[in-house]
Parts: C-alpha cells; structure tokens; sequence
C-alpha cells in the first residue's frame, strides 16, 4: 500500500513570491546605488568637451586623465609636462614650451613661427587616455583635446575654427626631465569638427 501524498502548505508559493521579489528588488537597488559614474574615455571626453556649446569651446585648460592614464607610474610627470606644454600655448608663452620639449623640436619651431602658428589658437577640454611606456627612456602619450583657433590657422586638413583631437605624442626624458618630442609622421591625429 502506498502513502498517501503529503499536502503541501498553501503559505508556501506566496512566501517564495515575496523572497524572490525582495532579492531582485534589493539587487537593483543596490546596482543604482553602487553604480560608478560614466568613466570610459568617450564619455569623459563627451562630458568635458562635446557637449559643449561652440561659444563656450575649447572647454577648461586643466589636463585630465583617464583611470587607465591615471594607473601609470608616470602620470603625475606626464600631468605636469602637457599642462606647461598646453599652458605654453594657451599664454602664448614660448619660454615656457620650450621648457616643455625637447631641444630638437624647439630649434624646428623658432620663436617667430611658434608665436605665428599658435596666435590664436587655445586648447582645453585636455584628456591623457593612455600612457605607454616603450623603454626607460621613452613613453608615447594618447592625449585628446579641443582646440579653438581662427579659421586661417586651422589645420590644413580640417580648416574649421574649432577641432577635436586625437594622438600620440612622443615623451622623452631628456636631462633628466621629460619632455614632449617631435611627433613624427607615423603618428597621424585624429581631427574631427567640434
């Protein structure tokens, strides 16, 4: 003779309703809770600059990094070589960007050309995405910015008064101090209108 089936709680369903419900409800209040801000490259950059009416471009001066910049050993060096570097240009300052590359790029830069090419340019909006180490001696830096310049001193392939860019520049240490290099022509920029 068999048993008879064991009856099962009427209290039990609604019980496990409700848990379920509480877990999940808990868990997305949680991730709301717990969500980190918007940090990729894209939307900083969107944050900083993009979204920017073109009257209030280029953005800020103030260099930023990315949290995979901001992970390099080097990333306070490399912060306060491009803010002289972008400062330089922003005042107009050529004893300052001088200070800020190495002798090879301000002897192909004199005074005269550096003053004319920058006259009315101003950079901000600045963004440090990545920072690649290639020896003890050398880093190549992926930086973004915004610049603002007259339209005759555009860049030649993006002629507008107000560029987004894009690239690497070459970082070598150079008695004992590190210093922005020549960017040579295999590092072509990124250039796209604000």
């Amino acid at each position: 003779m068999s048993a008879p089936p064991v009856a099962r709680p009427r209290w039990l369903a609604p019980v496990v309703i409700v848990v379920v419900s509480i877990m999940v409800g808990g868990g997305l209040l949680a991730r709301e809770l717990y969500r980190l801000p918007e940090t990729t490259p894209d939307a900083i950059l969107a944050q900083s600059s993009a979204a920017r009416p073109l009257e209030q471009q280029p953005g800020p001066g103030t260099v930023e990094l990315t949290p995979d910049a901001a992970a390099h050993p080097q990333n306070a060096a490399v912060r306060t070589l491009l803010q002289s570097y972008f400062d330089a240009i922003n005042n107009r300052d050529y004893d300052l960007w001088k200070t800020a590359v190495t002798r090879e790029r301000s002897q192909a830069k004199p005074r005269s050309t550096w003053l004319a090419d920058y006259s009315t340019t101003r950079d901000g909006s600045i963004l440090v995405y990545r920072i690649d180490a290639v020896n003890d001696k050398e880093m190549r830096v992926l930086v973004g910015f915004t610049s603002t310049q007259d339209q005759k001193s555009a860049p030649a392939e993006l002629p507008e008064p107000c560029v987004h860019w894009r690239l690497v520049l070459p970082v070598t240490l150079e008695s004992s101090a590190w210093k922005v290099d020549t960017v040579t022509g295999s590092n072509t920029p990124e250039l796209s209108r604000c």
